[in-house]
């Protein structure tokens, strides 16, 4: 029985889709500001055929691809973590989740202010690393909670731990989790607390994210209820409010997370370990860090190909990203439209196969639970029979 290995390196775009756009990104290609550092090695990538993608026009293409691989354009209309993630797991997003580009509007301060029976301040859309510095001594002093937004749909609540203690600032994210509901309904509430003192405050790994409960049915729940086990890494388990999920073992870094799914590789189960690896995103990607960015696919990849070598005969390992996060982008810190990648290999996985450009991330989905032969499907077009040796 196959087991499935799904890694999501987050953020890690390979170029500007047709509608980028739209979406105030132009020229934006994650993959090729990293690989252009000189910290980036990634054999290992290469041999998965990630210099093969079609339109890239990287002159050193890899020869012998070890398996498929396809450039994904997605569908719904976002740039989001929890958007990406949905359509990757067979939901696509027709509606963009609301943002407030001015912040937040007086009755929703108001109403958080009254429910959780504290300030708020800042309210307005912030670099998560510049609004702690900014506000940091009045939240220190007054106790009143951060507040701020981006250009994606989120309410981030940052705190210092040692005014609001951890288990507090959950509480009061599952609180604003509620009230955020409606038209108001944005993807995901972020808890970001925060450490140090005047002038040098800094994020903690203790980050977490309150997501939506998925609008319908995805992969997850279909997996679960067809007796196939469920794991996830990272935060998985946040995206999709732990709907349609066994287990979940929440990591602070990449390489806590490779380390994690490597050890899964050596324990029996039957079904999907669905891994998010989240520091292109939030500890590079956002903070406009190219050699960062850079070194961390370095060490991903050093990982990658230990894991490579312990995979078992019927593991099937897919890579890809949810959204882009260009870190040469100057137009501003966010999340950057652009097309994803995905990788595939395995035994049974056809080699030197490119799949060429395919429209939505949910082919994921379709071509998982077809693998398993669930009776039940998502959207999206299974590759499956375009993959598997015949």
């Amino acid at each position: 029985m196959p087991r499935v290995f799904l890694i999501v390196l987050d953020s890690f775009g390979c170029g500007e889709m047709p509608d980028s756009a739209k979406f105030n990104d132009i020229n934006v290609n994650t993959l090729k500001s990293v690989s252009c550092q000189k910290e980036f090695i990634a054999p290992n990538l290469r041999k998965l055929g990630i210099f093969n993608l079609d339109g890239l026009g990287f002159e050193t293409k890899e020869k012998n691809v070890l398996g498929s691989y396809a450039k994904l354009r997605e569908l719904s209309m976002g740039k989001d973590t929890t958007i990406g993630h949905w359509e990757m797991a067979g939901i696509v997003s027709s509606q963009p989740f609301p943002t407030y580009p001015k912040g937040f509007p007086d009755y929703i301060i108001k109403e958080l202010e009254a429910q959780l029976g504290r300030k708020i301040i800042c309210n307005k859309p912030y670099s998560g690393t510049q609004v702690i510095n900014d506000y940091g001594d009045e939240h220190v002093k007054t106790g009143a909670l951060i507040v701020y937004t981006s250009a994606d749909s989120v309410l981030q609540i940052a705190a210092h731990e040692d005014v609001v203690p951890l288990k507090v600032l959950y509480k009061y994210c599952e609180i604003v989790r509620r009230v955020m509901t409606g038209k108001d309904a944005v993807g995901r509430i972020i808890a970001r607390p925060f450490v140090g003192e005047n002038g040098h405050y800094t994020r903690t790994p203790n980050r977490h994210d309150f997501s939506l409960l998925p609008t319908k049915q995805t992969m997850l729940n279909i997996l679960q209820e067809s007796g196939y086990d469920v794991i996830a890494v990272g935060k998985i388990s946040d995206i999709f409010a732990k709907s349609g999920i066994d287990v979940s073992y929440t990591t602070k870094s990449n390489n806590e997370g490779m380390s994690k799914a490597l050890e899964l590789q050596n324990r029996d189960f039957n079904g999907i370990c669905f891994v998010n690896l989240v520091d292109g995103d939030m500890v590079y990607g956002h903070r406009r860090d190219a050699h960062g960015y850079a070194q961390m696919i370095t060490d991903f990849d050093i990982q990658l190909g230990e894991f490579l070598k312990n995979m078992k005969k019927e593991d099937v390992l897919m890579i890809t990203a949810d959204h882009g996060c260009d870190p040469l982008y100057t137009a501003s810190t966010d999340h950057t439209r652009e097309y994803v990648p995905l990788l595939i290999v395995g035994n049974m996985i056809k080699k030197m196969n490119n799949l060429g450009v395919i429209d939505g991330l949910d082919c994921i989905s379709a071509t998982i639970l077809d693998l398993f032969k669930t009776e039940e499907r998502t959207s999206g077009e299974s590759l499956l029979d375009r993959v598997i040796k015949k």
